[in-house]
């Protein structure tokens, strides 16, 4: 199993980022996927799930309507949408299946 993360940098407030994990060495259609962000300091949280089929996802309160988990089954890549950042947003964030298999996580600061 393999996630590879990209697409974090530095933001300013009020603006967006997208993620994208690109997943290989498991049927990737088969599982359900995640987005987890870890801060300084602070546990690892769960910010997004989405299930097999893309059909359901699941947020994290602090991100709900802000955020949108997606996946293309046909590219074994899951994407995380982020708008309206705020500085509290800032973390690493990580890709996961099933919270056992971890990417190497990719860096979002928001900050002006």
């Amino acid at each position: 199993v393999q996630l590879v993360e990209s697409g974090g940098g530095l933001v300013h407030p009020g603006g967006s980022l997208r993620l994208s994990c690109a997943a290989s060495g498991f049927a990737f259609r088969s599982y359900a996927m995640s987005w987890y962000r870890q801060a300084p300091g602070k546990e690892r949280e769960l910010v997004a799930s989405i299930s097999s089929g893309g059909a359901s996802t699941n947020y994290a309160d602090s991100v709900k309507g802000r955020f949108t988990i997606s996946r293309d089954n046909a590219k074994n890549m899951v994407y995380l949408q982020m708008n309206s950042l705020k500085p509290d947003d800032t973390a690493a964030y990580y890709c996961s299946r099933g919270s056992a298999f971890w990417g190497q996580g990719t860096q979002v600061t928001v900050s002006s």
